[in-house]
């Protein structure tokens, strides 16, 4: 393994616990792609990805082209490393068919998902939403449709009764990188074999929009807390009061309770265990919020500053 030369492509921190991997287990990375570096922050100052700065603590070269679909001269500057291997990590970039054939071995993606189901940009979060029982990381073979390669290996995990999109992203980026290092051998020396993909079976995962996090009060309570527990930490799940936008960080569906005939939206309880609100179908206790201007806080101390019984979100 130490002989192939590998490039790696990756541009978060879900890359660069692969990119870490790869370097403590000695693989001879000679090269990583990542995107430009982008205005980030309230200064807009530029910032380098996660993957750029772990590069350059260990003296690797990297490379930051705008597009690899319309520059001849770096998809040229790429194939003249003579990689045996290029490793692709949520790199966000699209990749020609000129620079999935440029390796000796190919491409080979992380993804986040258990391929077919939940190809595309946003995996982890929608198989929160879902309320899929299970997620895990699939190991493929690129190739130019989306997500659609052969499948070399993948590691299953459940989805736990409180799981986020956050907490889903941190399991996931450690076993991405401990089933990258399991399948490389097997793919180096052609020893393990992909399984073509069912594609009638597909579902995708389109990219996350702050739309959609705006809570709909008329959906069933647990859809509800599901889009919650998804989008934590991004977008974050929100809705109004008096007009003022309120973030939901945590809450859960409680099926002990019934709604009374009142709208959906509307604060039917509210107690040192939350702040309980009538849904379409349901009853969602809201544990933890934060109002415009200020830090997460719990429903309790929301409902100390100020009174919200019988209040209307949204």
């Amino acid at each position: 393994m130490r002989e192939q030369r590998i490039i790696f492509a990756g541009t978060p921190e879900f890359a660069a616990h692969c990119l870490t991997a790869l370097i403590d287990a000695g693989l001879n990375v000679v090269a990583v792609y990542t995107q430009p570096d982008r205005l980030a922050g309230r200064g807009q100052k530029l910032q380098m990805s996660p993957v750029k700065q772990l590069a350059q603590t260990h003296a690797l070269p990297v490379f930051q082209p705008e597009s690899l679909k319309k520059d001849a001269a770096a998809v040229a500057q790429l194939r003249d490393l003579n990689a045996d291997l290029m490793i692709v990590v949520a790199y966000g970039l699209l990749l020609p068919v000129t620079v999935l054939e440029a390796p000796r071995l190919g491409c080979i993606n992380v993804h986040a998902s258990l391929l077919p189901r939940w190809r595309g940009a946003a995996p982890i979060q929608r198989v929160v939403l879902a309320g899929d029982a299970e997620s895990g990381v699939c190991i493929m073979r690129m190739e130019a449709g989306l997500d659609t390669g052969p499948v070399y290996h993948r590691v299953v995990t459940p989805l736990q009764p409180n799981e986020t999109g956050g907490s889903l992203h941190n399991r996931l980026a450690v076993l991405g990188a401990q089933a990258l290092l399991e399948a490389l051998p097997g793919v180096c020396d052609g020893s393990r074999q992909p399984e073509i993909q069912n594609n009638a079976l597909a579902t995708y995962a389109h990219k996350l929009t702050k739309d959609e996090a705006r809570i709909d009060w008329t959906q069933p309570a647990p859809l509800i807390e599901r889009q919650i527990r998804a989008f934590n930490p991004w977008p974050v799940a929100h809705t109004t009061l008096d007009d003022a936008p309120l973030r939901i960080w945590e809450a859960e569906a409680d099926a002990a309770l019934f709604p009374l005939s009142v709208p959906p939206g509307t604060v039917i309880s509210a107690d040192k265990t939350g702040i309980c609100v009538a849904t379409g179908d349901g009853v969602l206790r809201i544990t933890r919020l934060q109002p415009s201007g200020k830090k997460p806080m719990t429903a309790a101390d929301y409902r100390n500053a100020r009174q919200v019984d019988g209040v209307r979100f949204g």
